[in-house]
């Protein structure tokens, strides 16, 4: 069996509320092997983890994180909303998948430039859509990045010339043996999201797939466990 890495979804976020670092530490004490979570920029550039563009689902307050400084924040939020410096800090040796929702240029340019000044490119991979990802390249060309894709059809060779991916990013629907063994062939690696079953996580597996995103940690890892015995 092809060893798969196991990627918590926004850190553990079924028993933790979402992109927080209590979150990111439960995941890996689950058995999380890489924490997927999303970056945003305050209105005065600071990298933070959200999801939304707004507070509302999460915090309760309809205000858009673009709109506030990282010091509101803080007190609208009570300090929850970590920074991407403290996500790092908090992973320790893990790896965090970065997804980029509504990344541009500045807001790329400026998480990138973070997780340099923390020495942690090592640690970090990216991914999102086309443009934040080639976005990213042109940020650092050393960066290791999954291309998300939503269709069956390949990404076309003159994009994977440019981004460089490492991965493609699948949700779960989408894969099967034919896709992976394809993408395999091609050179490349398939990561897949977010699947919370383990009739699913049983039929990615044996698709042949390399990660799995979930928010359900400790039932992929339990599953993986008993495979390997």
């Amino acid at each position: 069996m092809r060893s798969v890495t196991v990627v918590g979804h926004r850190g553990d976020p079924y028993r933790v509320r979402e992109n927080t670092l209590p979150s990111i530490a439960s995941a890996i004490e689950r058995g999380a092997d890489a924490v997927e979570v999303d970056v945003r920029l305050t209105q005065d550039g600071v990298p933070v983890l959200l999801h939304d563009d707004t507070l509302k689902r999460l915090w309760g307050h309809d205000r858009p994180l673009a709109g506030l400084t990282h010091e509101r924040l803080r007190e609208l939020t009570r300090g929850e909303v970590p920074t991407l410096r403290d996500a790092l800090l908090v992973a320790g040796d893990h790896r965090l998948m970065l997804d980029l929702p509504g990344g541009n240029e500045d807001s790329v340019r400026r998480i990138v430039g973070t997780v340099r000044e923390c020495g942690a490119g090592e640690r970090v991979y990216y991914c999102a859509g086309a443009v934040a990802m080639l976005q990213v390249r042109a940020a650092d060309p050393a960066a290791e990045i999954a291309l998300t894709w939503t269709t069956l059809a390949p990404p076309r060779p003159v994009l994977l010339d440019a981004v460089r991916p490492r991965w493609l990013n699948y949700r779960f629907g989408l894969v099967s043996r034919e896709l992976t063994e394809r993408v395999h062939r091609d050179g490349l690696l398939v990561s897949t999201w977010t699947a919370d079953t383990a009739r699913t996580m049983r039929k990615l597996i044996l698709t042949g797939v390399d990660a799995i995103t979930t928010n359900r940690v400790d039932t992929l890892a339990a599953l993986l466990r008993k495979a390997r015995a």
